[in-house]
């Protein structure tokens, strides 16, 4: 995420309008957000640059990003700024979320769901960027928590009378381990190679369903996604099954952030998605068999 090229054309104040400077500013900014100037999930000017376009004080400022963040318009990170609330009820992409984690000196990423073949796309680019000098966290953890395959399960399995087919749980297996094993190796050659202080990257697996995804940011930030369960056909040794399987590659996903107040709805999710992931972590997860 970065500062809107825009910022420089929000309109100015009016010497003649009895509202509050903080109350003009919020509309300005109001404004500029709902015609799209600023994107879900963009960063806002800081409190330092709008201050200075107003010529007003930064408490000035804080009251009017307070304004709109009662209004649900923006979220409030700290040490990042101030982010164009991407809504709740709009799905949202989880990629540039995952860029601007990267900006941050302590990087630290937990997945929970079927595969991470989304989270390993997302983080090709911040890598890349690491291994070009261009990004340079001091540390990076990631946790991926992945199904079991071993045992039977609801899903996948086969849509037919047969209901468990080993075959149907290996394919399963491979799909799942491919992308969370290329995101291991990837994290862990950062430190290898010494351009990341403290580089580690986990993956366990429990023996439940996957039935929806859930990615934590920097402790900050979750989005939830809903696999649904679909009936299609798949080749295994050379013929055709079919299977009741979760939908996974581009499910929408929905942001929840923390702000300034920790106790309202985002916020609130964002720390039971933390005390979930954790608590399946400690308890039922295992690491995977060689």
């Amino acid at each position: 995420m970065r500062v809107n090229a825009n910022a420089d054309s929000l309109d100015g104040l009016d010497p003649d309008d009895p509202r509050p400077a903080s109350q003009q500013i919020a509309n300005v900014l109001r404004a500029a957000i709902l015609t799209r100037r600023f994107q879900p999930g963009e960063r806002l000017p800081s409190q330092n640059e709008l201050a200075e376009r107003y010529g007003v004080a930064r408490e000035t400022v804080k009251s009017a990003l307070r304004i709109l963040r009662d209004e649900r318009l923006v979220v409030s990170r700290q040490g990042s700024g101030a982010f164009v609330r991407a809504q709740t009820e709009r799905p949202v992409g989880l990629r540039p979320h995952i860029e601007a984690a990267f900006e941050r000196k302590h990087v630290s990423i937990d997945f929970a769901g079927f595969s991470s073949e989304t989270l390993h796309g997302a983080l090709t680019e911040p890598l890349d960027k690491i291994r070009a000098g261009r990004l340079t966290p001091e540390s990076i953890a990631v946790r991926i928590l992945i199904p079991d395959h071993s045992q039977p399960a609801a899903v996948p399995s086969r849509a037919d009378e047969q209901p468990d087919d080993p075959a149907v749980r290996a394919r399963a297996d491979r799909i799942s381990r491919r992308h969370a094993e290329a995101i291991t190796d990837s994290v862990r050659e950062l430190g290898d190679l010494g351009l990341v202080q403290s580089a580690t990257a986990e993956v366990r697996q429990h023996g439940t369903a996957a039935l929806f995804k859930v990615y934590i940011i920097n402790n900050t930030e979750a989005f939830f996604g809903f696999y649904p369960v679909v009936r299609h056909t798949v080749t295994i040794d050379k013929q055709s099954v079919p299977i009741f399987d979760v939908l996974g590659k581009d499910v929408p996903l929905f942001h929840f952030a923390t702000g300034d107040e920790d106790d309202d709805m985002p916020a609130l999710y964002v720390q039971q998605a933390r005390a979930w992931f954790d608590s399946v972590w400690t308890t039922i997860a295992r690491e995977p068999d060689a």
